[in-house]
């Protein structure tokens, strides 16, 4: 299983992920952990599991639909986002399915890693 993790580093808000991400490798060791920018081509076929963050959620959520993000504004090619990437994915038929691992931007790490971990445990 791969299990795509998009974040930045230079943003608290948008880095959960990211830095627990040592920890799952070591929870996980069967588990291909990459690391993405969201903005860049991906060379993805059948399912995608990605754990990012999700702003406007309070608790670790599973997304299975795309349907149920808001989409957001895009006034130049810097704001091409994940979302809209994984939307041309799915229309090209590359992404047959998908789940989305949704860590609210600040929530602590240590109850994220548990709650990552559950989600992981139960998509397995």
């Amino acid at each position: 299983m791969t299990i795509f993790v998009f974040g930045n580093p230079d943003l608290e808000e948008d880095s959960l992920p990211l830095r627990i991400l040592p920890q799952l490798c070591e929870r996980f060791p069967d588990i291909d952990f990459q690391v993405k920018d969201p903005n860049e081509e991906w060379d993805i076929e059948g399912e995608m599991i990605i754990l990012d963050t999700v702003f406007g959620i309070e608790d670790i959520k599973v997304f299975d639909d795309i349907k149920k993000f808001d989409t957001t504004p895009r006034v130049s090619m810097h704001d091409f986002d994940a979302l809209a990437n994984i939307r041309l994915l799915i229309k090209l038929g590359k992404i047959k399915a998908i789940k989305i691992i949704g860590v609210p931007p600040m929530m602590n790490e240590e109850d994220a890693f548990l709650h990552i971990s559950e989600s992981i445990n139960s998509i397995k």
